[in-house]
């Protein structure tokens, strides 16, 4: 029984289930869409966690999170995206609660393919991360690894006001921290994906949920991370929305229960 239970598990992480990388707040499922060339697109947004037992002494994480995105044309987008992360320790713990910047990623993302009114084909879209050693690895803040990421977007439209979403990648490096949540102990390849349905209920309301998370390449689940999300946001404006969304994870490298606010504006 166990055994046909930690198979089901690693189909789901493959199929549906990332990372730090953030598109379409308060989801970790990106989107296919890009930003339009000249255009600019900034994310803030702030996510409080409490951790699994495996991590002590580190009780709790907050992750604030900075995402910077541009349209370098109407279909290729370069990002930036920086956490400032601090972890609450046991009062016993040497670190004490150690605060300050995480791994910083860089990525470009490609638009290959356009959904069509009356076509089954989805949009589809590819994207490069690199990730930067610029977290303190004695502190606990960074994997002191350089990272290279590659997954793929689908994103189509079940109706007017309903949209589903899948990604799909592996991480070469094999380490996808931020702070204590993540896979860190595997060097080999991360295997990522993330699913999330979101349906737009109002012009202004939009809510959804979502699966996501990740397995190292032998596959060892107690050291995988599988969380779900449900959130949404509410546009302020036609360029602000206010994001919010409750998660909760299963495995070491996810938290116990978190949840998150942000806002995204276009300029």
């Amino acid at each position: 029984m166990l055994r046909h239970f930690k198979w089901a598990c690693i189909v789901i992480a493959l199929t549906f289930l990332p990372l730090s990388v953030r598109a379409q707040l308060p989801f970790y499922t990106d989107d296919a869409d890009t930003t339009a060339k000249g255009n600019f697109h900034v994310e803030f947004s702030n996510e409080h966690d409490w951790l699994q037992k495996s991590s002590l002494p580190g009780r709790q994480q907050n992750t604030f999170v900075f995402t910077f995105n541009y349209g370098l044309t109407n279909r290729v987008e370069l990002g930036i995206n920086a956490p400032v992360v601090k972890i609450f320790n046991d009062r016993e713990s040497a670190l004490g609660s150690p605060t300050g910047i995480g791994d910083t990623q860089f990525g470009v993302k490609v638009r290959v393919l356009e959904e069509r009114e009356g076509s089954k084909v989805p949009a589809a879209s590819v994207v490069f991360y690199v990730e930067a050693p610029t977290g303190n690895v004695r502190r606990q803040l960074g994997s002191g690894l350089v990272d290279y990421w590659l997954y793929g977007v689908l994103q189509k439209s079940l109706t007017k006001k309903t949209t589903a979403r899948l990604n799909g990648g592996v991480l070469f490096a094999g380490n996808s921290s931020t702070g204590l949540i993540g896979i860190s102990s595997a060097r080999g390849q991360v295997f990522t994906g993330n699913g999330s349905l979101v349906r737009n209920f109002t012009p202004r309301l939009r809510l959804g949920a979502e699966l996501f998370g990740g397995v190292t390449n032998n596959f060892n689940l107690s050291r995988g991370q599988l969380e779900g999300q449900i959130g949404g946001g509410y546009g302020v404006s036609n360029k602000l929305e206010l994001t919010f969304g409750v998660l909760a994870g299963r495995f070491a490298a996810s938290p116990r229960v978190g949840f998150q606010v942000g806002l995204a504006y276009d300029f």
